[in-house]
């Protein structure tokens, strides 16, 4: 199904390319740009110091085990994310849901007024994922705890533990994005944003989530490449004092290139809600005609007991 969903993906993102690599990459790239500069401005920023510090006695006072070596490099991303989200989050409000209003109005032309279903989703989107971050943390607490508490910690079941801790965090994390990116198209379907879509895209996707992993990946995979690319052609060469006016073009066509992979991005969430949308419907219908077929049988073997007794 993911290698289907892919196909149609591509086809439909090139038979609209003058119409998706137009308004809609244009309105994003205030958004990839920032994206693509926040780890520098993250990393250069004096807040981070500060953020690094309060969550490593946060962790610490809930029972994370200083020793432990992947705490420092979890405390360590994390503040990069919650500086770098910090810093995107004004147009991410803005030039992304507009970008994606546009992405979505282009391949479903029947849409309007999307624009206020959809802040009202990346509000609870925001909340979902804070959420989901501080689920994840409370269940490795309380797993530390425990291990404390039964007698077994060491080193060696500490990082066993941390490193169980990455990979709970990691799932949850990414079932949360994807569930968040689908609340973005059902909202802007329906014209009806907010929690009741995060409700609604929860039931749509039940059993489909391995689909849904696996459309996520290679998307993000490569999101990381150019951002990756960004860091080592723009960055680097600023800091090494190569031509600006030469940098400046590059980082722009890498900026449009960003752009246009969460442009796809949002074709591929597009048609694998569309596929989920209707198997869902197609599910509905079978059970109800199964119960109507139930009920009649039992209507049936009723009629024939009374005629029986009668």
């Amino acid at each position: 199904m993911a290698k289907s969903i892919i196909r149609r993906s591509i086809f439909t993102f090139l038979k609209n390319y003058q119409h998706l690599t137009s308004t809609p990459t244009l309105l994003l790239l205030p958004f990839a740009v920032l994206s693509l500069l926040a780890p520098a401005l993250v990393s250069s920023s004096r807040l981070l110091p500060l953020v690094h510090n309060r969550l490593t006695a946060l962790f610490l006072a809930a029972g994370f085990p200083p020793s432990s070596p992947l705490l420092n490099l979890l405390i360590l991303k994390l503040s990069q994310t919650i500086l770098a989200l910090l810093f995107v989050s004004p147009f991410s409000y803005s030039s992304l849901l507009l970008a994606k209003a546009a992405v979505i109005r282009t391949l479903h032309p029947n849409t309007n007024t999307l624009f206020k279903p959809l802040l009202i989703t990346q509000l609870c989107n925001t909340l979902l994922i804070l959420a989901s971050n501080a689920t994840s943390f409370f269940l490795i607490a309380i797993f530390f705890n425990c291990l404390d508490f039964s007698g077994l910690s060491s080193p060696s079941s500490s990082i066993l533990l941390s490193a169980f801790g990455v990979m709970l965090y990691s799932i949850i994390l990414a079932h949360a994005y994807i569930i968040c990116n689908l609340a973005f198209v059902s909202s802007a379907v329906e014209r009806r944003g907010g929690f009741m879509a995060i409700i609604k895209v929860c039931l749509v996707i039940k059993g489909r989530s391995a689909t849904a992993l696996s459309l996520a990946l290679p998307i993000n995979l490569g999101l990381a490449a150019i951002e990756a690319l960004f860091q080592y052609r723009v960055v680097t060469g600023y800091n090494q004092g190569l031509n600006q006016s030469a940098i400046l073009v590059e980082g722009m066509l890498i900026a449009y290139l960003y752009g246009l992979t969460l442009i796809l991005d949002t074709v591929v969430g597009y048609l694998f809600w569309r596929s989920c949308k209707r198997d869902h419907y197609i599910d509905q219908e079978f059970s109800h005609i199964i119960e109507i077929h139930v009920k009649g049988d039992e209507f049936c073997a009723k009629t024939k007991v009374l005629g029986l007794l009668s």
